[in-house]
């Protein structure tokens, strides 16, 4: 297994050198969150996980269901309104868990790298927030 995630992240840096790992923000509070254009409490979603990702200490990125890469990845994110960032790879192997069979789900990760928390269902900043507050922000 180690050598499967070091290969992975071997992979994942890319050619000139500089990290496009897919969990960069390391030692930040980082949300990761799963999410599709045709599902409707996601686009509910995206302007509050927006609003969090202002925050100097956390990081959002998403993670686009139906895998859609280049223009129709942009385009969707356009239309979603979303501001934060979207991984080009699905963290799931890497964190060690399964893909997310329910949307939107967010995954929490610690500035330390840790899965600390799955929420399952549409967040608002204020929801998020007080699970980081719990979690030790």
């Amino acid at each position: 297994m180690k050598y499967l995630l070091v290969l992975f992240l071997v992979f994942a840096t890319g050619c000139d050198g500089q990290d496009s790992s897919p969990l960069p923000a390391k030692g930040q509070w980082r949300l990761i969150n799963y999410w599709a254009l045709w599902c409707t409490p996601c686009r509910e979603e995206i302007p509050e996980l927006n609003t969090i990702n202002s925050a100097a200490d956390i990081t959002v990125f998403g993670v686009n269901y139906d895998e859609q890469k280049g223009d129709a990845l942009s385009k969707q994110r356009s239309e979603m309104g979303m501001t934060f960032a979207n991984l080009p790879l699905d963290p799931a192997p890497l964190l060690g868990i399964t893909r997310p069979s329910v949307l939107p789900t967010t995954l929490v990760i610690s500035p330390d790298g840790a899965l600390v928390a799955t929420l399952k269902g549409p967040q608002t900043a204020q929801s998020l927030n007080r699970v980081l507050v719990e979690l030790g922000r």
